[in-house]
């Protein structure tokens, strides 16, 4: 079987949209899935998204990062432009890194109900210093919530050479 029916891509109304407007604010009711045609495969999909911003909540200064998101889909999985225009809405938000990140995933993980999920933040540095939140989660009572701790617990052992920022 190739491609998607009617079905499977119902209620995605942003992908191929030509109209899309760009909210400038928070906006998790923008997020869309789609049907995961592979529920009984486990296998990771990961998005970059190397031009996330947010505000610092106290100066009000934009704050610019990479965030990577990483998710083995249950039954649902999320629509990459609907993705994109959720991320987008954050260019407004005053909220602390590590904030962000956790905001991600939780919302990411009532939309989609995902077997596993991991958001990570490369944050540009201000002040001379960089913050590099990670978070997680595993859906409790799987051996996905045992995968989850494994790899909090090892989370940026060997941390990759830092040359960029």
């Amino acid at each position: 079987m190739t491609g998607r029916n009617d079905k499977e891509t119902e209620g995605l109304t942003l992908l191929g949209s030509k109209g899309v407007s760009y909210k400038k604010t928070y906006c998790p009711e923008v997020l869309e899935t789609f049907v995961n045609k592979h529920p009984d495969n486990d296998y990771f999909v990961k998005f970059n998204c190397p031009e996330f911003t947010s505000l610092c909540p106290i100066t009000g200064q934009p704050d610019f990062a990479t965030i990577y998101i990483s998710y083995v889909p249950g039954e649902r999985m999320v629509e990459s432009k609907s993705l994109k225009l959720y991320l987008f809405g954050f260019r407004e938000h005053g909220d602390f890194h590590e904030d962000c990140v956790n905001i991600i995933m939780k919302d990411l993980i009532k939309l989609m109900d995902p077997k596993y999920i991991e958001v990570w933040g490369k944050f540009l540095p201000r002040g001379g210093i960089s913050i590099d939140p990670y978070c997680n989660y595993g859906r409790p009572g799987s051996r996905w919530e045992e995968v989850a701790f494994d790899r909090l617990a090892h989370h940026d052992l060997y941390p990759e050479t830092v040359n960029n920022r």
